[in-house]
């Protein structure tokens, strides 16, 4: 593999070498108390050595020792993920790759709400996502199939996000920060708590100018209201409020006829989140919660074109679009015995979108879903642990799908543990999968149709078997997480050409495709393993590292999946008021997506970025202020996920390099 081309694993043994001292931890409950504890592999709490999955958690400390300001850039130290920027404030997001324009096979949640959109082709919209990095309690990457636990979306994995309840750390704080390219960012935050309840309120602006020569700058605010409260001893509320809106560049000023043109577009989106808990006995939990999400996008331009005659047709486009999502989900833990824990619950969802354009004919769509889930959790004896899920899944007329998964782990010593696990899992088509039809018409002439409707599709399905290693030792207090996997997809869902099925005037230039299933599988095979070492007082080491072995008679398919990623990190608290973190990323290549042009042959290259941040600490009586600078994409520019339709036009020389960032942070109240 090339990554061994490049000297990623000698800069790690350097690093813990120079920074080696004798073994920090003083007897082995402290090194067994470091375990995180976790909630999203089974729904239960539980320790990581005890949860039927390979886990990642990135919590409060790391998040701000990094010193990022999104969620896409902490996904980068996740080992299996793939994440990469198109433009400025545009990222995409992938475990495993195999992702599509707008990737769908990871399950994001915000405290239990999905943050999937029909209205964004069912992917994630980042940029506009109303949650603060300020707010974040921890998230909770399970690195591995669960729809059984969590459903369709969660077909790879799954994204926790976890806010900080609202009775945490009450009072005020703010924070500015300025750099380069425009980049600004001013939030703060603000709360208030007693013994029964409390509440939170985080407002933020931030923006830029974007990447160098690309036409990408964005302007977004948000807010967020969480409020808890406990009504007695055995019930507690808890409501989220969140909203964000924004403008952002999209486009390049000489795609084909400029169907994706230079242009500004708005976006607006909205979530209301309320949640009752009800704890009869400290063994049994009830817990229902109902969302509601909506989000608005206008997006306009005008396409042009020489028609043969010769005449001009400058035909107006658009992907403006609103779309809504109401779910409402009843989870029921309890304890059979001392040694039998199970979940169970059901869960009913609708979504309607709204899409003119998108949707030729007939703007107006919408899905329901049903489903039913259960799992238990046995110990059958100190050693062993069985965890067993399943779960019945139901999309509008299409036939139910059963989606078992089931985890043994084996305790070889109180510092190692082995998992073996098999899942099966069906990812759903969304909706404009299915139905999108986008057309081009100028004087009741079809000019182009890139996209068909195909209502036939087939919901892809994944047999998948891994061999997890969790282990823990004294030498540096270090934490070794590893998974052996082999992921078999069979119709796995890709654009194909179809110019036989329709002759608009300019398919020549434009043929038309659909999306369809894949006739033969796709597997993917691999390990990936992840370093969490503390080799002295203050400071922390993380290697993750991928490797990824990709096979499928479609060549096209195997590249959007990268065969190796690698990040090394150092996070330093230099014992007085200074601290400092350092990540260096090395990326395989890949081709991310399809564009309007499908299977084009283009593959970003491989590429090595480095981002770095400096904190210092001041003690200024009641209101302590830091002062941080931080930088990414040092080390040159690069590209990482290229728009495949423009890449067409320029041969190898990428369009969307990145830029470096800098900027500089003043926080008061620091936390």
């Amino acid at each position: 593999m090339g990554i061994f081309r490049f000297p990623l694993v000698g800069l790690l043994l350097v690093a813990i070498q120079s920074l080696a001292l004798p073994a920090t931890v003083a007897d082995e409950a402290e090194l067994l108390s470091d375990l995180p504890i976790v909630l999203t592999p089974s729904r239960l709490v539980q320790s990581l050595s005890e949860a039927p999955a390979a886990m990642t958690v990135i919590d409060r400390a790391l998040i701000k020792a990094s010193g990022y300001r999104d969620i896409p850039r902490l996904l980068r130290l996740v080992p299996g993920m793939q994440v990469g920027q198109e433009r400025g404030h545009s990222h995409w997001v992938a475990y495993h790759g195999m992702g599509n324009d707008f990737p769908s096979a990871m399950e994001v949640l915000v405290d239990g709400r999905s943050t999937y959109s029909p209205g964004n082709f069912d992917g994630v919209d980042w940029a506009a996502l109303p949650v603060s990095i300020d707010e974040i309690e921890r998230i909770e990457v399970l690195r591995g199939t669960n729809m059984a636990a969590y459903g369709s979306n969660a077909f790879l994995g799954v994204i926790n996000i976890i806010t900080r309840d609202g009775n945490d750390a009450p009072g005020a704080r703010a924070t500015v920060s300025l750099g380069n390219s425009g980049l600004h960012t001013a939030s703060a935050e603000l709360g208030s708590a007693n013994a029964s309840s409390g509440w939170r309120l985080n407002a933020s602006s931030r923006g830029s100018d974007g990447f160098s020569s690309l036409h990408d700058s964005s302007h977004f605010v948000l807010a967020t209201l969480r409020g808890d409260q406990r009504l007695g001893n055995h019930d507690e509320i808890m409501i989220r409020i969140a909203a964000s809106g924004g403008q952002r560049g999209l486009g390049y000023p000489d795609s084909i006829y400029n169907n994706n043109a230079e242009r500004d577009t708005d976006a607006a989106m909205g979530a209301v989140h309320l949640q009752w808990k009800h704890t009869p006995r400290a063994d049994e939990e009830w817990l229902l919660h109902y969302y509601h999400n909506q989000d608005r996008t206008t997006e306009e331009w005008t396409a042009s074109a020489t028609l043969p005659g010769p005449l001009h047709a400058d035909v107006p486009l658009n992907r403006n679009r609103r779309s809504t999502r109401d779910n409402l989900e009843l989870q029921h833990r309890l304890s059979l015995s001392t040694n039998l824990r199970a979940v169970w619950g059901l869960e009913f969802r609708q979504d309607r979108v709204d899409a003119p354009f998108l949707y030729y004919g007939a703007a107006r769509q919408h899905s329901n879903q049903q489903r039913l889930f259960a799992q238990a959790d046995w110990t059958l004896n100190p050693a062993w642990t069985l965890n067993a899920n399943a779960q019945v899944e139901k999309f509008d007329h299409d036939a139910s799908h059963v989606s078992p998964r089931l985890f043994s782990n084996w305790k070889l010593s109180p510092h190692d543990t082995l998992r073996l696990g098999v899942a099966r899992a069906w990812q759903q088509p969304h909706l404009f999968e299915r139905y999108g039809d986008v057309r081009a018409v100028f004087n009741g002439v079809l000019l182009v149709q890139p996209y068909l409707p195909n209502p036939d599709l087939q919901a892809p399905r994944m047999d998948s078997v891994e061999l997890g290693y969790l282990s823990q030792f004294k030498t540096w207090n270090t934490r070794l997480d590893a998974r052996l996997f082999q992921e078999r997809i069979t119709h796995f869902i890709t654009r194909v050409s179809h110019p036989e099925l329709t002759a608009p005037l300019l398919s020549a230039t434009l043929p038309s495709a659909r999306y369809e299933n894949l006739g033969p599988s796709v597997t993917l095979r691999g390990l990936e393993y992840q370093l969490d070492s503390r080799p002295r007082e203050g400071a922390r080491l993380l290697f993750s590292h991928t490797l990824i072995d990709r096979r499928s008679d479609d060549p096209q398919v195997t590249k959007l999946t990268a065969p190796y990623t690698a990040s090394l990190s150092w996070f330093q608290d230099w014992g007085g008021q200074w601290s400092s973190s350092v990540s260096l990323l090395r990326m395989g290549p890949i081709a991310g997506g399809t564009g309007f042009v499908p299977k084009s042959p283009y593959l970003s290259p491989a590429y090595t970025t480095l981002d770095a941040s400096l904190r210092r600490r001041l003690d200024m009586g009641a209101t302590p202020v830091e002062l941080a600078v931080t930088a990414t994409n040092l080390g040159g520019r690069h590209q990482e996920i290229a728009d495949r339709s423009e890449q067409s036009l320029h041969g190898t020389d990428p369009v969307n390099r990145t830029s470096p960032m800098v900027w500089f942070t003043l926080s008061f109240n620091p936390r």
